[in-house]
Formats: structure tokens, C-alpha cells, sequence
């Protein structure tokens, strides 16, 4: 199994300059840096879109990622004892006809 490769901030923000101010195909540049072309078209999609929050950290997720995930947890959580009850609630009336 071949270890992830993982790449700091400045290497991504330093391939995107490579990329947008050298007049090197973008095939050429990926191979120099040892990347695949369109792992440097992703980091330049990210750091146009996010600015300086592109690139948070090592596969870290951000604070407000880490909100998301719990209250998507929590929604699976809500939902599943719904639909339990339901399932409760139509057993009982049931029983009562």
C-alpha cells in the first residue's frame, strides 16, 4: 500500500503561483513538482474559491466542519427515534381497534 503523499500550504500556494505566472504547460510544471496536473488545477480551484482559508491544514477539518458533521449526527440521531415512534404510535393503534 503506497503512503499518501501530503503537501504544506506554501508548496499548494507556491505550485498556483508556478501554474498562473510561468508560461509552462501545466503537464510540465505537475511533473517538476511531482504532482499529478490535476491536483494542481484543484488547488487553484480551492484558492480562488476560498482565498486564504484554502488549504486549512493537514487533512484537519475546520470548526465550522466539525459543527456540520455533529449536527449532521445528531439529525441521523432525531430522525432514527422518529421514525421509531411512528412505528411505536401505529403498533399501539393497532392494538386499541
Amino acid at each position: 500500500m503506497q503512503k499518501r503523499q501530503t503537501f504544506s500550504k506554501e508548496f499548494k500556494h507556491e505550485a498556483v503561483r508556478l501554474l498562473e505566472t510561468t508560461n509552462k504547460p501545466a503537464a510540465d510544471l505537475a511533473r517538476e513538482l511531482g504532482v499529478r496536473r490535476n491536483q494542481l488545477y484543484k488547488w487553484q480551484e480551492q484558492l480562488r474559491s476560498k482565498g486564504e482559508d484554502a488549504f486549512p491544514g493537514k487533512g484537519r477539518r475546520t470548526e465550522k466542519d466539525d459543527e456540520i458533521a455533529q449536527l449532521k449526527r445528531e439529525l441521523e440521531r432525531v430522525k432514527e427515534e422518529r421514525d421509531i415512534l411512528k412505528k411505536a404510535a401505529l403498533y399501539f393503534a393497532r392494538e386499541t381497534e
